[in-house]
Order: C-alpha cells, then sequence, then structure tokens
C-alpha cells in the first residue's frame, strides 16, 4: 500500500475500466459514469487515497482512508471517537494475491495501520448489502443501515489490531 500520485491516474483509470466491464457482463450497477471523477482522486492533495500496487501487475486496488467520517450514518458519540474511515475501495476483479483478495488486504491493511496509529476503530459504509456481507468476512461488524435520499446505507465498524500481512506486503509499508 502506498500513497496515490497525479501519475497513477492512467493505471488506476485502466483499473476502473476493467472492474466496470466486470459490473456490467454481471448485469451490476457500473461505475462507468463516474470511471474519470474515480481515477482524478489520485491527484487528491489531502493525501488520503491509497492505492495497492503488486509488482507484478501494477495498481490492483484503490482505497480513500481519512481520519474523519461522513456527518451522516454515525452517532454524535461514534463521530466523537477516532477512527479511519475506509470508502472508496476499488479493486482490479482478476488481481489474484494468494490466500486473499486484494479488498480484502486493503481493509486488513486498514486495521493494522490504525492499531500502529493508536486509533481505536475503523469505520466504512457502502450502498450494496453484498458489499456488506463481503466486508463483514473480513472481520467488519453491521453497525446499522441507513436510509439517505435513494440509496441504503450499510454502516460498518471493526476495532483496530495489529495483524501479520507479512505474507502480502514488504517490510516497511506505511
Amino acid at each position: 500500500m502506498r500513497p496515490a500520485e497525479s501519475a497513477d491516474r492512467p493505471a488506476v483509470a485502466e483499473m476502473v475500466a476493467v472492474r466496470c466491464d466486470w459490473m456490467e457482463r454481471r448485469g451490476l450497477p457500473s461505475w462507468r459514469d463516474a470511471a474519470e471523477d474515480l481515477a482524478a482522486q489520485c491527484t487528491n492533495e489531502a493525501g488520503d487515497v491509497w492505492l495497492l500496487d503488486d509488482p507484478a501487475r501494477g495498481v490492483i486496488g484503490q482505497m480513500v482512508v481519512q481520519d474523519q467520517g461522513p456527518p451522516w450514518g454515525w452517532t454524535p458519540a461514534e463521530r466523537a471517537e477516532r477512527a479511519l474511515y475506509l470508502s472508496g475501495s476499488i479493486t482490479d476483479p482478476y488481481a489474484g494475491v494468494p490466500k486473499c483478495r486484494p479488498g480484502t488486504v486493503m481493509a486488513w491493511w486498514a486495521v493494522d495501520r490504525a492499531a500502529r496509529l493508536d486509533v481505536p476503530w475503523v469505520r466504512r459504509h457502502c450502498h450494496e448489502r453484498g458489499v456488506a456481507r463481503y466486508n463483514c468476512t473480513q472481520g467488519f461488524e453491521l453497525v446499522r443501515e441507513e436510509q439517505r435520499t435513494r440509496v441504503r446505507l450499510y454502516m460498518m465498524a471493526r476495532r483496530s489490531q495489529r495483524l501479520d500481512l507479512s505474507a502480502w506486503f514488504t517490510a516497511g509499508t506505511p
């Protein structure tokens, strides 16, 4: 995992296009209309966009990691707790990481990073029930569901903890 840079934009655009093709072939809602905006996140100067970079395949994942969550979906008490908030996870659907899917590797990296930063929680949300089920396989628990205008949100959380990620990351990974 490493921070995204503006030079990563073409690689991320290619990964997003592959994901869109994969989604469309399965009859799933596609991100095609937002593809350019998703790739443009690489130029975000806040430093909150992270990439999963595979030495053999290049960029195989992108995720936004922030220290402040959205103003909706979490109680005032939850918002007052320190947490990392994950959003915008995108992965190459064909990237094979031994024993683990890229989305899981990115989530576990964030859980470990939060523990190293002494942040007690990792929180995330998504719009699809199937994605919420997948996130629960990564150790997240569904905290609540919330209806927001036209979309249903699944709010999830997991306590931070140190994880042995040496099978997927080399020493020195931030």
